[in-house]
């Protein structure tokens, strides 16, 4: 999936009225991504942006099998394969935040909440996305 025709870098200050255009990009972007890899995509997202961190918290992720097996204790096993998935999913997801913010994407780290049905994904950039 190419995500250059996303959009361009926008507003570098995440006190600009471009910020919300930025963070509702960003979190159609990780959507988009994680339902093309795991099949839907979470049903509740947001992304919002301070310095050189990118956060992208999203509601409702898991699959009705993940659901099921998070139930029947096996929320353990859950978490493992949503760690693979993310791992998998992590060259575009730099991309995609990269092509947003303009900024290099050093780090990505991630976590799932099975009981919580929430996961969520945050950005380490090379430079802060409010650049002077």
């Amino acid at each position: 999936m190419t995500h250059g025709a996303l959009c361009p870098p926008y507003p570098r200050s995440d006190s600009d009225a471009g910020a919300g255009t930025l963070n509702a990009a960003l979190a159609r972007g990780v959507v988009r991504i994680h339902r093309n890899l795991v099949g839907r995509g979470p049903t509740k997202a947001q992304a919002f942006f301070r310095g050189n961190i990118v956060v992208v918290l999203m509601r409702e992720v898991l699959t009705p099998m993940e659901r099921t097996l998070g139930e029947n204790n096996g929320a353990d096993g859950v978490r493992d394969m949503r760690e693979r998935a993310r791992e998998a999913m992590l060259p575009e997801l730099r991309e995609a935040v990269q092509t947003l913010t303009g900024r290099t994407v050093q780090a990505c780290l991630g976590d799932t909440d099975v009981e919580a049905d929430t996961a969520v994904l945050v950005f380490i950039l090379d430079e802060p996305v409010a650049a002077s």
